[in-house]
């Protein structure tokens, strides 16, 4: 029971894959999750070749059947669950289509919820239980109002959900307030990806730092706040 456990949401490449990664490196073990079984033991495998503990799960997130599913799972394996890393994310808008605003709210909110309700009695189990929402400056209204950069880039639907998953951190955070329970969600950057796209400043590598920084708090460190690396960031 003492042995930490992460679970890091579409961690088959990119920024997630390199959360899960880093965690590894710290002596976690780290579940591995991807759309299929598939990706996510070819993630889990390339991350064991590395030394790390890695296990492969499949989660399709907005599948609830899927999310029940682990969550019995993770119960029945590990008794607990210390780190929940809500990473999974889509820019639906890039692609044009017609349900773009539907789908992303689908994946980049309502999942996050319905993982996070699921994983909570686990969670709780856990001395030390962490949650880190991977959400986006662009979801900060304060930025929407003065940042130049973030209104020339920013699309409706991704920024909403953003800005909807940011409520939902704070909301988590005064409800587990008197726990060991810390919630917070961070802006990963501008990363080299194929959401962040090729003009991007940052690798995956370096995009990972804030949200692993986050899953790993020592007991004295913040709950219910929005953060870049160091930087608290305005709601």
């Amino acid at each position: 029971m003492s042995h930490t456990i992460a679970l890091v949401t579409g961690a088959g490449k990119g920024i997630g894959f390199e959360v899960a990664r880093q965690l590894g490196q710290q002596g976690i073990t780290v579940l591995v999750s991807a759309r299929t079984k598939a990706a996510a033991e070819e993630a889990a495998d390339q991350l064991k070749e590395e030394g790390i503990e890695a296990v492969g799960v499949e989660l399709e997130v907005t599948d609830r059947a899927h999310i029940a599913a682990l969550a019995r799972w993770i119960d029945e394996q590990y008794g607990k669950l210390d780190v929940l890393v809500n990473n999974a994310g889509i820019l639906a808008e890039a692609t044009e289509a017609e349900d773009a605003f539907e789908t992303t709210f689908a994946v980049n909110t309502f999942a996050p919820y319905h993982i996070t309700e699921a994983l909570l009695p686990l969670l709780l189990k856990s001395e030390a239980g962490r949650i880190v929402n991977q959400s986006s400056a662009l979801g900060s209204i304060a930025f929407q109002v003065s940042n130049e950069l973030a209104q020339r880039i920013a699309t409706p639907a991704y920024a909403a959900s953003k800005a909807a998953l940011n409520m939902l951190t704070v909301y988590w955070a005064n409800k587990y307030k008197d726990t060991p329970l810390k919630i917070n969600t961070v802006h990963p950057g501008l990363v080299k990806t194929r959401m962040g796209g090729d003009k991007a400043e940052l690798t995956p590598e370096e995009g990972a730092k804030t949200a692993v920084r986050y899953a790993t708090l020592p007991a004295d460190g913040p709950t219910g706040g929005f953060f870049y690396l160091e930087e608290r960031l305005p709601w």
